[in-house]
């Protein structure tokens, strides 16, 4: 089968913007967008509507995925280190290296049995909520999702969201990456988003780390499915004796090194960007 040419060309972009480190920006091409006033978003899902809307969303969003594994167009083939999930009690930031639209699904897949109920909220772009790509557009609105936003308004309530979701036990799930960089196998230099709410709510950080290898299944663009381990790394707590900035980088640094700890592991070579 013939390599799909705009997967092709996102492989190009992809190690160009490594060779230049602009590990933060997107390789696809986002649709324009509008920004998230805070009469738009329901972060807590108080409204009786949303709560219906959350319920078919993710019955349809279950239903979906697992589709998608049955028919191997998604394989996860390992969980490692759940005890490390189970070990922290109460609210917890989980972060993610992010490489596919269908990541948070394996994350939530290697999680929900452990949850006790709760739920693994998904921090996600603005533009993903406001103008969500197709067919995720329910997914992105009613799972769950905690859209950040341009306007400090709606990041006030975004930020007193967080807060309350966390004192009541449940896990945020954030890409600290940013960008999205499709089947991008290293892990990325992060920005400090997910420490500074790990650091203000005084609350651990769970790092999982997703390795892949190629399976025999082709998909439709010619490329071979990855199949997916999902590595669970023991929790990261904020010093609260160290002055906020420095906590923040500490978290931030530990949680790239325990990163790229599992990736030298896993393909058993150094890990080396492109120059």
């Amino acid at each position: 089968m013939e390599k799909s040419a705009h997967k092709l060309l996102l492989l190009e972009r992809i190690a160009e913007l490594e060779k230049k480190q602009l590990w933060h920006q997107d390789v696809e091409d986002d649709p324009e967008t509008f920004p998230l006033m805070p009469d738009m978003v329901d972060y807590l899902n108080e409204k009786f509507s949303n709560k219906i809307k959350t319920i078919i969303a993710n019955h349809m969003g279950t239903r979906f995925f697992e589709k998608m594994i049955k028919n191997k167009q998604m394989i996860i083939k390992e969980i490692k280190g759940i005890e490390n999930f189970k070990a922290v009690k109460g609210g917890k930031i989980v972060t993610c290296n992010h490489f596919n639209a269908c990541d948070n699904y394996a994350v939530w897949k290697a999680l929900q049995p452990h949850m006790s109920g709760k739920k693994l909220y998904k921090v996600i772009r603005e533009g993903n909520f406001t103008n969500p790509p197709q067919p995720f557009g329910l997914f992105m609105r009613h799972c769950n999702t905690l859209p950040l936003s341009s306007q400090l308004s709606t990041m006030k309530k975004f930020m007193k969201a967080v807060k309350v979701l966390l004192s009541r036990g449940e896990s945020i799930l954030i890409y600290p990456e940013q960008g999205m960089w499709w089947n991008y196998r290293k892990p990325k230099p992060m920005q400090d988003g997910a420490f500074s709410l790990a650091v203000t709510n005084k609350t651990p950080i769970v790092p999982v780390f997703i390795t892949m290898e190629d399976s025999d299944v082709l998909d439709g663009d010619g490329f071979f499915v990855q199949a997916y381990t999902v590595n669970i790394l023991p929790a990261i707590y904020p010093d609260e004796s160290l002055p906020r900035n420095e906590a923040i980088k500490r978290m931030n640094t530990q949680n790239y090194e325990a990163w790229v700890k599992t990736y030298e592991e896993f393909y058993q070579k150094p890990l080396v960007y492109s120059e």
